[in-house]
C-alpha cells in the first residue's frame, strides 16, 4: 500500500521515473516528523493505491538497483556516476529513517558528483519540502517536470511548495501543466489540486479524509 500525505489550504523524461519507481520512495507510507501547515482552512488528503504485495525493503532495493543501472549506462560506468548513485541511495535511506536534513546533504553530494542528476532528483524535492525549504523544493520539482512533462506527482508537489510561499491562489496560477496521466485516480488528484475541489470526490468513503 502506498500513501501520499499532503496538507493544503483552500486560500527528455527520466527512465527511472518512467519505470514508476518513485512509488518506492515518495509513496511508501513514510512520513517524516516535520509538519507543514498553511494559515487558512486545511485539508488533509491521503492518496492510496495498491501495488503488487511486497515489503518496503524489497521496494527500496528495486528502486536503488534500477537507479544504479540507469546512471551507469548513461555515463559509461564512470566512477563519479557510481558514487553519485551511492549518495542517492544513502539519501533515500536516510529519508526513510527520518533523517531528512542529512538526506539533503547526500542528494546535494550526488549533484556535485554528477550534475546531470539534478533535474531528476525528485527525492531531494520531497526532503526540501519536509524541511520547510519550499523555494528550493519548488525549484527542484519544476526542474523535474521540465525534464519529464508528464510527471503528475511532481507538479502537485511543486504546487504544495509554492502554496506555502505565495498562497493557494497564486500557486494555482503558476500550476505546472502536465500531460494526461493514465492512472485515473492521479488524474482526479491532479485536477483537484489544480482547480480546487472536495477530496471526498476522489475517495468518497476513505476514513482518513475528514
Amino acid at each position: 500500500m502506498a500513501t501520499i500525505t499532503a496538507t493544503v489550504s483552500s486560500g527528455r523524461g527520466n527512465p527511472l521515473q518512467n519505470a514508476r519507481t518513485r512509488e518506492s520512495f515518495s509513496l511508501l507510507n513514510i512520513s517524516p516528523t516535520h509538519s507543514c501547515r498553511l494559515n487558512a482552512l486545511q485539508l488533509q488528503v491521503r492518496l492510496h493505491w495498491t501495488t503488487r504485495p511486497t515489503s518496503r525493503r524489497n521496494l527500496l532495493v528495486t528502486a536503488t538497483s534500477l537507479w544504479d543501472a540507469i546512471t551507469s549506462s548513461l555515463t559509461g560506468g564512470q566512477n563519479s556516476a557510481r558514487e553519485a548513485s551511492i549518495a542517492v541511495r544513502r539519501g533515500m535511506q536516510l529519508f526513510v529513517e527520518g533523517d531528512v536534513e542529512q538526506s539533503v546533504v547526500e542528494f546535494d553530494k550526488a549533484i556535485e558528483l554528477d550534475p546531470r542528476q539534478k533535474k531528476y532528483l525528485w527525492q531531494r524535492g520531497l526532503s526540501l519540502y519536509y524541511l520547510n525549504r519550499f523555494e528550493e523544493g519548488g525549484t527542484q520539482f519544476r526542474d523535474d517536470v521540465a525534464a519529464n512533462p508528464n510527471d503528475t506527482e511532481e507538479s502537485i508537489w511543486c504546487f504544495l511548495c509554492e502554496a506555502q510561499l505565495h498562497g493557494v491562489d497564486e500557486a494555482r496560477r503558476r500550476f505546472l501543466e502536465v500531460g494526461p496521466d493514465p492512472r485515473p485516480v492521479m488524474r482526479k488528484v491532479y485536477l483537484m489540486f489544480k482547480n480546487g475541489g472536495d477530496p471526498h470526490e476522489v475517495y468518497p468513503k476513505h476514513p482518513s479524509i475528514e
